[in-house]
């Protein structure tokens, strides 16, 4: 017997603009509580919301979040400065890892959905990962983790993230299994637009080289998953290299420098340009009418530092069919 989602109770931590709002959201769970230390991301999320994310989530009692079923948290990578020595909360005190811990431990939700780059797998050696490993089965989790690319998941963006789900021990579930790629077709073309906004960003230089043959073959009608170089600005360093429209984007990313800066460049309709603000919300799969910064680097930030909602769905939906009548609620 399946039991409400619609009761399901859950915290967004580090939470953004609110990615894994939307994923859980989309199959009726409830957000209880929110926190976020940049302000831009909390009134972004408010607009889209209606509530106002807590701020510095290090400054808030862990007796004083709602009682939830799943944590979800996007936590900043940072250094464990000790990293497997004690294997305990000292491993990650000083992180904003702790942070997750802390409330974890005095909280004991049934589950913890957590995301972060895929880089935190090789990190220090591994001792990074193991440290964080063995404190979370200290605290009384099994831990399932894998690196998941976008780019498989019907999402024309390369971004490859490690997911972690965490299931309370004493539940006495199942291991769980990630959900396998989709591969659906798709590229850079389904999420183009042609207005106003894309027009200002063409990019109009001499020092602009395409590769001709590469562009031939990149326009044969086959679907790449993955970013199809076809040729580069200046010197083709960072920023500076030219992707076509029928392949993927690379990493949206909230800094970075060149001319492409934050999403790469790309040639679409024959011209080249950055994308914009709204087709950045499609390559991190949000909504249509998601609200998005007025504010254009705010909103490239925003996006760059975000989930992909598209991934968090099929993730949250894998859990649903392995766990739903056992302990969800």
């Amino acid at each position: 017997m399946q039991k409400d989602i619609k009761k399901l109770k859950f915290i967004d931590l580090f939470a953004g603009i609110g990615g894994f709002r939307i994923a859980l959201e989309s199959f009726g769970a409830n957000c209880v509580f929110s926190s976020d230390i940049d302000v831009e991301a909390r009134k972004t999320y408010k607009e889209n919301f209606g509530d106002l994310p807590e701020g510095d989530i290090t400054k808030i009692d862990s007796r004083d979040i709602p009682k939830h079923d799943i944590l979800c948290a996007g936590f900043p990578c940072q250094p464990f400065s000790i990293s497997g020595k004690r294997l305990g909360f000292e491993d990650a005190r000083g992180t904003l890892f702790y942070d997750i811990l802390r409330i974890a431990e005095y909280s004991q939700p049934n589950f913890l959905l957590l995301e972060n780059v895929a880089n935190l797998i090789k990190h220090n050696g591994g001792k990074t990962l193991n440290t964080i490993l063995n404190i979370l089965d200290s605290i009384n989790y099994d831990v399932s983790f894998s690196v998941l690319n976008a780019s498989e998941f019907g999402v024309p963006q390369s971004r490859k993230r490690v997911y972690f789900v965490c299931v309370r021990k004493d539940l006495r579930l199942k291991k769980y299994v990630f959900p396998s790629p989709s591969f659906e077709k798709t590229s850079i073309k389904d999420i183009a637009f042609d207005d106003k906004e894309t027009q200002k960003l063409i990019l109009d230089r001499k020092d602009i080289f395409i590769d001709e043959k590469k562009v031939k073959l990149s326009s044969s009608g086959n679907y790449f998953f993955k970013p199809v170089r076809v040729g580069f600005v200046n010197k083709g360093g960072q920023g500076e290299r030219i992707y076509h429209e029928n392949g993927h984007a690379i990493t949206l990313s909230a800094y970075g420098g060149g001319v492409g800066a934050k999403t790469g460049l790309y040639l679409i309709n024959n011209v080249v340009r950055k994308l914009s603000p709204e087709e950045c919300k499609r390559a991190m799969s949000f909504p249509e009418n998601f609200k998005i910064s007025a504010n254009p680097n705010q909103a490239y930030k925003q996006f760059g530092n975000s989930v992909v909602v598209k991934v968090l769905k099929c993730v949250f939906k894998k859990l649903i069919e392995d766990f739903n009548g056992q302990a969800l609620i």
